[in-house]
């Protein structure tokens, strides 16, 4: 591969075709122990387990705008993504917000702040609880009338 092109697979200009790096042993030993792993150490998605019970959720604290990639496949899955914005600079940070408003209109989820430069993707099909706890709601745990 040609120093252009390794620059602008860095660059994530176009796609990183060179297989070089990559162990097959490595990977089929990391198959057959049955642990989950990722290899990208800002995303973080639940376990097998979780996975078949439908109840998964992915935190993605990306380093720049290349990365709102990794967080619309995950999103596309049907899976809430919470994006944590906090380590980027404000422009990069502001078109991660504008394609994940995007994103939740064009798959008909939502976005929600929940702190500065935090916000939650949901799915169409996710139900957000908030607010506060029932027994507040009705008169409190001591009021028995």
């Amino acid at each position: 591969m040609g120093s252009v092109r390794k620059a602008s697979a860095w660059l994530g200009l176009v796609e990183d075709n060179d297989d070089r790096y990559y162990d097959d042993e490595y990977t089929e030993g990391a198959a057959e122990s049955g642990e989950a792993w990722v290899t990208d150490p800002r995303v973080r998605v639940a376990s097998e387990t979780a996975e078949d019970q439908g109840r998964r959720i992915a935190t993605v604290t990306p380093d720049g705008f290349r990365d709102a990639r990794g967080i619309g496949e995950l999103f596309r899955e049907g899976v809430p993504v919470i994006v944590n914005l906090t380590s980027m600079d404000a422009g990069d940070a502001k078109r991660v917000v504008d394609f994940a408003a995007g994103l939740t209109f064009g798959l008909r989820g939502s976005i929600e702040r929940v702190a500065t430069r935090v916000f939650l993707l949901t799915p169409v099909d996710t139900q957000i609880v908030n607010g506060e706890p029932a027994g507040r709601r009705t008169g409190g745990f001591f009021n028995q009338s």
